[in-house]
């Protein structure tokens, strides 16, 4: 431990040091722990019930064959992916939101969530595409929107509220694309394209979540370990980061692509899920208490979201689920109207 009572520091053998903070890193793994109870409990309930002592000896692979069906074939998967949506989510509006140094900084209100939705809508419309379509079109519609925000934001402007502000307009010019391609679909895409749109996670199996699973694998190293001291430098301003040695225009080019990258596959496997990414950092922020980032609370805040909708998703209406994108859009819709009137009294907006 550090001389603050603030800070810790990790050395590895090979000289490593990674500075923490002891009260995130409660926070990350309450949230996590959260994210993980609710999921046991998730993969309990159903038309098969199943108690959480019952379902975690089941994953540990001492449970009967009808209940390992069940809970690996079945319902895992559903919260697998789940719990690899909010981590994403939360870790993408996170990076938005410290980038732009402002709390509306997210996939929804950047236009990065529209464009995948557009690149999912140009595979199922005009090409009808399967499944690797969908996954393919809302990857590619997420870069080729975080390219065009960059380059209308310009290479000096990717901060603040310029970057907020070329976002939002990119995001309706979107809406309205998105609008007139799903007029132009049959009566059958337009419904799967509405249900996608919506964001949901019936019917999610491994084959959905895998491609997210390897981008947070690969991505969320190099955005914590690697990227996360450069971060919160950049919080402090340019100038300040750049006095610290930060190669400032590379990282935030870095951190922007991993973000764009998260959301992207994020909304290939659940659809374009509102308000997480928005929610998720804000609410680990103000349980660390501390200014900076907050990635990996963020993350861990994320996904116990992400489960807790789904959970009230299938329970809110009994023998009817709504898709999750409703639940998190009812919850975030009303997060998002406090947010906007606590920051217009602390005079930010």
């Amino acid at each position: 431990m550090t001389g603050s009572s603030r800070y810790g520091v990790i050395r590895t053998p090979g000289g490593l040091s990674l500075r923490f903070r002891p009260r995130a890193l409660v926070v990350a793994g309450g949230c996590l722990l959260l994210a993980l109870a609710l999921g046991v409990l998730l993969i309990g309930s159903g038309d098969f019930p199943m108690s959480p002592p019952d379902v975690v000896r089941t994953l540990l692979g001492n449970g009967a064959p009808a209940d390992s069906l069940i809970v690996n074939q079945i319902r895992l998967p559903r919260v697998g992916t789940a719990l690899a949506v909010g981590a994403a989510l939360g870790l993408a509006g996170a990076i938005f939101q410290s980038l732009v140094r402002n709390p509306l900084g997210s996939p929804d209100m950047l236009g990065f969530s529209q464009g995948a939705a557009t690149g999912v809508l140009a595979g199922i419309v005009l090409a009808g595409g399967g499944g690797l379509a969908v996954a393919g079109g809302a990857v590619g519609g997420g870069l080729l929107t975080g390219v065009l925000v960059y380059a209308v934001a310009g290479r000096h402007g990717a901060h603040g509220q310029r970057l907020i502000l070329v976002g939002v307009g990119v995001a309706a010019i979107l809406t309205g694309v998105n609008g007139y391609l799903l007029t132009r679909a049959k009566i059958t895409d337009a419904a799967r394209a509405v249900l996608w749109l919506t964001g949901s996670l019936d019917g999610r199996d491994w084959g959905d979540s895998g491609p997210l699973l390897v981008a947070l694998a690969v991505l969320g190293p190099v955005v914590l370990v690697f990227c996360g001291r450069a971060l919160r430098m950049l919080e402090m301003g340019d100038d300040a980061a750049h006095g610290l040695g930060v190669p400032i225009e590379r990282v935030r080019l870095i951190l922007l692509a991993a973000a764009v990258l998260l959301a992207s596959f994020a909304a290939a496997a659940a659809g374009p899920v509102a308000f997480v990414a928005l929610s998720a950092p804000q609410l680990a922020r103000r349980l660390t208490r501390t200014a900076g980032p907050n990635l990996l609370p963020a993350a861990c805040m994320g996904a116990a979201l992400m489960v807790a909708a789904d959970w009230v998703a299938q329970r809110a209406f009994p023998g009817h689920q709504l898709p999750v994108g409703v639940v998190t859009g009812l919850l975030g819709g009303g997060y998002l109207v406090w947010l906007l009137v606590t920051e217009r009294r602390t005079g930010r907006i």
